[in-house]
């Protein structure tokens, strides 16, 4: 196996070790030694920019959860996570949800989705996270509540968790194998990418109906929006040079600013990439899974399948296009911007830095850390170039105890204007605000990155942290689980 020693950041006895840790590594990364309270935390300050009035800078990412009923409406499961968003005290809710906008574009048979029989539903998950966060906060002034509208483009399985429905804007060298799709499968025709793009308009439209302030025109993680961004070798008019490749989102921005007039339009952004990633099969034994090693690619040079990547080195980032897209934004008139990085499918290392991989990852081939420093810099670095955007951060929830430290000093140094928080959110969602607050940190409740979260949904059940939470670590569903992975 792997020789890679990673220190455990759970062993790390304070934030001054933390430090040195950081620097033991050659990472830059902010950190601040004390936690600044009450209204002086950088964290609770407010924030307001073209139109848009933020009561802090806590916000919750937009996550699938896995538990929404087969016809696309929230269950029970849906409504507690809901809750616990509104729990946060976060003032930004980025979609709090991936909204399938329509059925054959879901990402898994219980994800939640944008139809006329689901309007209700999603207006209650709405009304009780507003009512938890007025308990949390004394009130609702600048919370800014979104949702993120998706299609799910090549990872769609609308009807069976392990019954993959692609639908492929082009043929890709190697996800086309890994999903075993022949040569002559299928590419999603013009005709039918307007479909979509009306799709996304009426999800938009009814969005705005509900009382939501934005919606997210999601362009991240592989998903359709993100593959358009890639599609330098699809033929015709949504391929090839940057102004065909982002015609998808112009196009569904143009519809919902004439559909709904009033609704705030967002975009969270895989901002650079990689080549996909496998387990190194010489360090792979007996169940257990190596390292994360690039795909080989020499024979794909230039590389073509890709976006933020350096097409003569797919492993290395190129923030050119991203550059390019981050000034189209500005141009719609887009101000809210959420950046994130790579896949949770082909190299979830980047996306969503873990010591602990989920069933079907790799061992990590660097310190998790090194993913986290990457993401920040890379938004330090874009934000820098645009200062007239805000700028959502992610990849925090690795930094486990120290996460508050780290946020605080990147919002204070001016890093990034938001924090946003994911799988930390699912096991311990007020954790900025108890810090903010000067309230006790409950160390026990910090997510430490073992990835249940993503293994359940791997194995068709509902995304949660199973060995924190006592609703799920207690339940039907966490045996359910244990099966699922002893099997594998």
């Amino acid at each position: 196996m792997s020789g890679l020693r990673i220190l455990r950041l759970g062993s790390v006895k304070d934030v001054k070790h933390f430090a040195e840790h950081v620097q033991s590594l050659a990472l830059t990364m902010p950190c601040d030694r004390e936690i600044v309270h009450g209204v002086e935390s950088p964290l609770l300050l407010p924030l307001v920019r073209g139109g848009i009035r933020i009561g802090n800078r806590i916000a919750v990412q937009p996550m699938e959860g896995w538990d929404g009923i087969s016809d696309g409406k929230p269950s029970e499961h849906t409504i507690r996570r809901w809750r616990r968003f509104g729990q946060s005290g976060a003032k930004l809710i980025w979609g709090g949800e991936a909204v399938a906008v329509s059925h054959e574009g879901r990402a898994n048979p219980n994800q939640l989705v944008m139809a006329a029989d689901t309007r209700k539903g999603l207006a209650e998950l709405r009304r009780v996270l507003v009512e938890e966060h007025k308990k949390i906060t004394g009130s609702e002034d600048g919370l800014f509540i979104g949702l993120q509208l998706t299609h799910s483009g090549r990872f769609c399985r609308p009807n069976a968790h392990d019954r993959p429905e692609p639908h492929i804007l082009y043929h890709h060298p190697i996800l086309d194998r890994r999903l075993r799709l022949p040569s002559d499968f299928p590419l999603l025709t013009d005709g039918e990418i307007s479909e979509i793009i009306k799709r996304f308009h009426s999800a938009a439209k009814m969005a705005w109906e509900l009382g939501f302030d934005f919606v997210d025109v999601k362009h991240c993680h592989g998903y359709l929006g993100h593959e358009f961004l890639s599609a330098h070798t699809r033929e015709g008019k949504y391929g090839g040079g940057f102004e065909n490749r982002t015609r998808f989102l112009r196009e569904v921005v143009g519809g919902i600013r004439s559909e709904a007039p009033g609704l705030h339009i967002a975009v969270r952004l895989s901002s650079f990439d990689t080549i996909p990633f496998r387990p190194d099969p010489e360090q792979s034994a007996n169940g257990k899974l190596g390292p994360g090693i690039p795909e080989p690619y020499s024979g794909w040079i230039p590389y073509r399948w890709g976006f933020g990547v350096n097409p003569n080195d797919p492993t290395q980032i190129d923030l050119s296009e991203t550059i390019e897209f981050l000034s189209l934004l500005e141009k719609l008139e887009i101000r809210l911007v959420n950046l994130t990085a790579g896949s949770p499918y082909y190299n979830p290392h980047i996306q969503r830095p873990a010591l602990y991989p989920p069933s079907d990852g790799y061992q990590p081939p660097e310190d998790p850390l090194v993913g986290v420093a990457k993401q920040m810099n890379v938004t330090r670095q874009l934000k820098q170039l645009f200062p007239n955007l805000i700028f959502v951060g992610s990849a925090y929830s690795y930094l486990q105890d120290f996460l508050p430290y780290v946020a605080q000093a990147a919002v204070r140094e001016g890093w990034v204007d938001t924090v946003g928080l994911g799988r930390m959110v699912l096991t311990y969602p007020e954790i900025l605000w108890d810090a903010a607050r000067g309230n006790a940190i409950q160390h026990r409740r910090i997510c430490r990155t073992f990835s249940d979260c993503t293994t359940a949904p791997r194995k068709g059940l509902p995304s949660g942290c199973y060995p924190l939470d006592s609703y799920y670590k207690i339940s039907e569903l966490a045996e359910l689980l244990r099966t699922a992975k002893a099997q594998q």
